[in-house]
């Protein structure tokens, strides 16, 4: 029998609520959050109700602003930006500086409110917030010659993102375009982390970093953060249904942008040999249930390897942990290792659970399914947001599986018999942001690699989002406006030179770094 598991000592929603108070009691009450704009925290907006992934317990939920607010909170933004714009860098250098000293002192706190409110393993949560503040700590170090002959945008840069990366892709965002010179708007996500998004920008508000911080419906909203006329670039990270929208608002306006989409990332097989590499990645590549951008959801596998690629594949995903987050077996013990977590919530798990068994009724094979019966759980607690492991062969073209990024713990394999075959199934979702090809001939790569539609292809190892200098884009659908990462993150968010063509898929023309 596996032993009976208790919470983690000191690490209940209400121990991470009360250091919340204590940190930021300017953004926090005993009852909500609040709304940050017009450099004021606000008790405004209609306050839902929400619950943890972890185990449908209730949470914080964000005080959603209707989009006459929003529209005032934009122009405040405006206000805010013709004066930092102004402020010599050095100054913003300096308190952008001290904000990340304060986000390295309350880590483990902004650790925690990821692990409730979005489902992340300790592991995988303190590494976001990690990354959020190294990653702007290196821009600091060298924003003089990123910035040199350039200018900052003439309103606020505006972000809506994702949910499962706040710290170490919105608010590393947020950061960087404050440095170069321009005020920030965020939009809490839809879906979870806005508590840790109040106390990271409450922390930078305390600096005097102007940052705007709103929720709301994206619907609601989107005329105030996409459409305003004060607004001087959107950001945005999602989907591409809600990116389809943005990128016709933003190009109808003519307004710069940067707008990150999906794709569905393949991992290739090809006249391969090196089956233990493949054994050792598989589970990384689980991480956080692949509710990652940069995950990778699909093989496609040469027929002749198939059963080797089974030999070394399988034994690999029967190893993942997947349980709560803070379940430990005595109080004090260090926090569990684990693979992954919940999905984001109930409802996304349903609609993968949905997605494998119409694809099974349709034709796909099952190769694997994950049992719950090893997964770490507490006594008698909600588990309707968790998805054990999934492997299927042959998604049928009728299944979203079969074209669509899943966002959760669900692989798919198809197999093919020519290089063009391999080619065509790599590139099913019109463009992707990262792709690997493992072939044992360098030369096979260097042929096949550029005619795979990634922005960035791996030779056997995963790609990734990156840090620091490493720059990041998509191809095809997966990708509009200004690449970013390194000093194109910069560039993105100030003017150069009249003329200037930034890196990025435009409506028209298309520039690779």
């Amino acid at each position: 029998m596996p032993p009976t598991l208790t919470l983690k000592s000191g690490t209940t929603w209400a121990d991470a609520w009360q250091r919340c108070l204590t940190a930021a009691p300017e953004a926090f009450r005993d009852d909500r959050i609040l709304n940050l704009w017009n450099a004021a925290w606000q008790a405004d907006g209609r306050v839902l109700p929400a619950v943890s992934p972890v185990d449908g317990s209730p949470i914080a939920g964000p005080p959603r602003l209707d989009g006459a607010t929003a529209r005032r909170a934009v122009r405040a933004a405006l206000d805010q930006h013709r004066a930092w714009r102004h402020l010599p860098l050095p100054e913003r250098r300096a308190r952008v500086a001290a904000t990340l000293d304060a986000l390295a002192e309350h880590r483990r706190l902004l650790a925690l409110l990821l692990v409730w409110e979005i489902g992340k393993p300790w592991r995988l949560a303190l590494a976001d917030v990690d990354r959020a503040i190294d990653g702007v700590r290196w821009y600091v170090d060298g924003i003089e010659e990123m910035i040199d002959g350039r200018a900052p945008l003439d309103g606020p840069v505006s972000n809506i993102a994702s949910w499962n990366y706040p710290m170490s892709v919105l608010v590393h965002a947020v950061l960087v375009q404050a440095l170069a010179g321009n005020a920030v708007i965020a939009k809490t996500p839809t879906d979870g982390g806005v508590a840790c998004l109040t106390l990271a920008c409450a922390l930078a508000a305390r600096e005097g970093i102007p940052v705007t911080l709103v929720s709301g419906s994206g619907a609601e909203l989107s005329q105030a953060l996409v459409r305003a006329p004060e607004i001087g670039c959107v950001s945005f990270v999602g989907g591409r249904d809600t990116g389809a929208a943005v990128a016709t608002a933003v190009a109808d306006l003519g307004k710069r942008h940067v707008l990150e989409q999906e794709g569905l990332n393949a991992w290739g097989i090809w006249n391969y040999s090196d089956w233990d590499a493949l054994t050792a990645v598989v589970p990384k590549l689980f991480d956080y249930g692949k509710q990652r951008c940069t995950a990778y959801p699909r093989f496609v596998v040469q027929r002749h390897l198939f059963d080797a690629f089974l030999a070394a594949y399988l034994p690999a995903v029967r190893t993942l942990r997947v349980g709560h987050p803070l379940a430990v077996e005595q109080p004090d013990d260090p926090y569990p290792e684990l693979d992954f977590g919940p999905v984001i919530n109930a409802a996304k798990a349903k609609e993968l659970q949905d997605q494998v068994a119409e694809a099974i009724e349709r034709g796909a094979v099952p190769l694997h399914r994950g049992s719950p019966s090893g997964a770490r759980f507490l006594p008698g607690q909600d588990t309707s947001a968790y998805v054990q492991p999934v492997t299927l062969l042959n998604p049928p073209p009728s299944s979203p599986l079969h074209h669509a990024e899943p966002f959760g713990p669900v692989d798919t394999i198809v197999l093919v018999d020519t290089e063009a075959e391999l080619l065509a199934a790599m590139n099913a979702s019109n463009g992707a942001l990262v792709a690997t090809l493992s072939t044992d001939d360098r030369a096979t790569y260097e042929r096949l690699a550029p005619q795979i539609r990634a922005f960035k292809t791996g030779h056997g190892r995963p790609r990734s989002r990156g840090d620091r200098d490493e720059l990041f884009g998509g191809l095809g659908a997966s990708w509009h406006g200004a690449f970013v990462g390194g000093e194109l993150l910069v560039r993105a968010v100030t003017r150069g030179p009249a003329g200037e063509r930034l890196p990025g898929n435009f409506p028209e023309y298309q520039l690779l770094p």
